[in-house]
């Protein structure tokens, strides 16, 4: 099989384009969608179109099937479950698989704390939960959340989203005592520092200026912070960063929740990206790569903080039978090989990249774990002025070569396949998007 194989003279095809016609009459215009693939059937790290043209993924539906596009050991697990149990509602009554899910991610979550779990059906409603767990579990009002960060569109998730303007723009007044402060962003360091000298000022700013003229910290309920900023840019920080954060949250009594939504299951060749660091969170967000495409989103808590009365949060559909036996499989599959494979992978694919950086005028930065990889666009290397605009181009001459990619941040592609992927998949989306620059140097 020729991966990619466009076969249309343009994109889309005539049978796209008119699906495409329809959806842009009756589908609501918020969403974004950044070039025009109608996806009709998905097997492994593959996409194929209703015109036959067949499309190299490294999306993964933005992060999200991670044992790629219909797993046959995911849609067996599927299937078994959809005959026998499609919902009752976890709210108000007993499922096993909902309960083996919770065991399981209790067992296998960081640090040796007792832990609990608390389902969703996205990242959003994850981040909601936690959100309202920490000030329930500490009676505080205040949260400090990171710029740059995303954690969803309702009305709390984005109240700590400091992402793009334009998706909080008319929607004020949002939930307040929210505060937003840089991230450890090296690559365009927020003090105009450099790293190490810095001294990880980007935490120690916290205690030294935040806590002394703006916020009173035995207010703060908790830090809610990307182990890797997603949206962002994939933004990995400095190794001293987590630990120091950790550090000053326990010295104040504050919270500590790693949003791993899209960071989490395997994604960075470990099981939770903030691993990485060795630390242990009170609070852990997931979804997105949870259940293999499935909806489904948790948190895990530190058992002493799961101190809320009955009815004071649920879900109708969190938990869901099909999905937490997708879950309980695909966790089985990351252990078993995938999650190696991402670090394996990744770690070929970032050298590759770094090599493509040594020669190309415009990728300034090329930076991740695993399979959370990107590299940053710019107009000039020394200057690193942003270069959005080049960015698109790139993605969208690849799209037409085949390759599907998305950016991330103001001006960085990422690179977010499922953890299937192979090196000879890796090899030729590099082969596509390499070429892709050479165009945009001429």
């Amino acid at each position: 099989m020729k991966i990619p194989d466009i076969k249309t003279k343009k994109l889309p095809g005539p049978k796209s384009a008119r699906i495409i016609k329809q959806d842009e009459h009756y589908t609501s215009p918020s969403y974004t969608r950044d070039y025009p693939l109608v996806a009709k059937r998905g097997r492994g790290f593959t996409i194929e179109d209703y015109d036959g043209n067949i499309f190299l993924d490294f999306t993964a539906g933005i992060a999200v099937c991670a044992t790629g596009h219909c797993h046959p050991e995911i849609v067996k697990v599927i299937k078994d479950q959809a005959s026998k149990l499609i919902h009752m509602s976890g709210t108000d009554f007993y499922y096993k698989p909902q309960s083996d899910l919770a065991k399981k991610l209790a067992e296998i979550a960081p640090g040796k704390s007792s832990k609990k779990v608390f389902y969703t059906n996205s990242g959003a409603e994850s981040v909601e939960a936690a959100f309202k767990l920490a000030r329930y579990a500490t009676e505080r009002q205040r949260i400090i959340s990171f710029l740059g960060a995303f954690h969803g569109r309702t009305f709390g998730a984005l109240s700590l989203t400091a992402s793009k303007v334009r998706q909080i723009k008319h929607f004020a007044p949002l939930v307040p005592e929210v505060h937003h402060i840089p991230y450890g962003y090296c690559y365009r360091c927020p003090y105009n520092l450099k790293y190490p000298s810095c001294k990880i000022y980007c935490v120690t700013y916290i205690e030294e200026e935040l806590f002394r003229k703006d916020i009173p910290p035995e207010e703060v309920c908790a830090f809610i912070v990307e182990p890797i900023q997603g949206e962002g840019g994939y933004i990995v920080p400095p190794p001293e960063y987590h630990p120091m954060l950790k550090k000053l949250a326990k010295k104040y009594g504050i919270l500590y929740i790693a949003d791993e939504v899209q960071a989490g299951m395997g994604r960075t060749g470990k099981m939770f990206a903030i691993e990485h660091w060795g630390v242990e969170p009170d609070i852990i967000c997931l979804a997105k790569g949870l259940a293999s495409g499935l909806p489904l989103g948790a948190i895990i808590a530190r058992s002493k903080l799961m101190v809320w009365e009955k009815g004071a949060h649920a879900s109708t559909f969190g938990g869901n039978p099909i999905s937490c036996r997708a879950s309980i499989k695909t966790i089985e599959l990351l252990q078993k090989k995938y999650m190696n494979n991402a670090a394996k992978i990744g770690t070929y694919m970032i050298n590759r990249l770094k090599g493509i950086q040594a020669k190309s005028p415009v990728i300034g930065d090329v930076r991740g774990k695993g399979l959370m990889v990107a590299a940053e666009i710019v107009k000039n290397k020394k200057t690193k002025t942003k270069a959005p605009e080049i960015r698109e181009t790139i993605i969208q001459k690849c799209f037409k070569k085949g390759l599907l990619l998305l950016g991330c941040g103001d001006t960085a592609v990422r690179f977010s396949p499922s953890l299937i992927i192979t090196k000879q998949a890796a090899d030729k989306a590099l082969e596509i998007f390499e070429g892709s620059l050479k165009t945009i140097k001429k």
